[in-house]
């Protein structure tokens, strides 16, 4: 898979892609990920790619030539399955997003900055507006970020353990059970008994039976979607 990034701070994604799974899924040759500075594309010397916005109001804008000539000589080298703009009026990001993310080729993410970008852009190149979460940052940079982690490790081979992703938390629309390692008893807390079992049949229904306890008092809404 490959993932390019546009971006006013590159600095910011330096470190999100050097360590853990990111530098090893790069590592192996299973993603490639292209941070790229907006700026290259400015509009003139200086390295604006800014302006005030049309109406008035407070608050600057990511102006259409930049974008719109960084995405059209990215483009002219990949034909990228969405262009994804990082915004926090798009649609909440969640596993099934992932899950089908981690399936593409390419992927190109647009970082927004400032009041965002001039609405032409999301109108003509733009293919899904993603949130993750209702807040705003001040920038678009650790949303991409996270994106990448989230779809990154989902992709066969990342992870040493396949199956651990299977068992993660909203795959099945449940949060994952409560888990437990050495020592069996640490301050007089035990670890559940059925864990020690060695019945695995057992075990996979406890967890199974945890996972839907938890869901229901924490996060009712999942269990609506099933």
């Amino acid at each position: 898979m490959h993932i390019d990034i546009l971006t006013v701070l590159p600095e910011l994604l330096e470190s999100p892609f050097a360590h853990s799974m990111m530098k090893r899924a790069q590592e192996k040759g299973l993603l490639t990920i292209g941070v790229h500075p907006l700026r290259k594309w400015a509009v003139n010397e200086y390295g604006q790619i800014d302006d005030y916005q049309y109406g008035g109001g407070a608050g600057m804008v990511m102006m259409c030539e930049p974008l719109a000539k960084a995405i059209d000589e990215l483009s002219a080298g990949r034909t990228y399955d969405e262009i994804i703009y990082m915004t926090p009026d798009g649609s909440r990001f969640n596993q099934k997003m992932a899950n089908s993310f981690s399936l593409k080729q390419n992927l190109l993410i647009i970082c927004g900055h400032y009041k965002g970008i001039d609405d032409r852009i999301r109108q003509h190149y733009v293919t899904r507006e993603i949130s993750v979460g209702d807040f705003v940052l001040s920038g678009g940079e650790i949303p991409a970020a996270l994106l990448v982690d989230a779809i990154g490790r989902l992709i066969p081979g990342v992870l040493n353990d396949e199956t651990s992703a299977l068992t993660d938390s909203f795959q099945d629309n449940l949060l994952a059970p409560p888990v437990y390692t050495r020592p069996v008893e640490f301050r007089g807390w035990k670890v559940p008994d059925v864990l020690m079992s060695g019945n695995h049949k057992l075990i996979e229904e406890w967890r199974h039976d945890q996972s839907l306890l938890r869901t229901r008092e924490r996060r009712p809404d999942l269990l609506d979607e099933n």
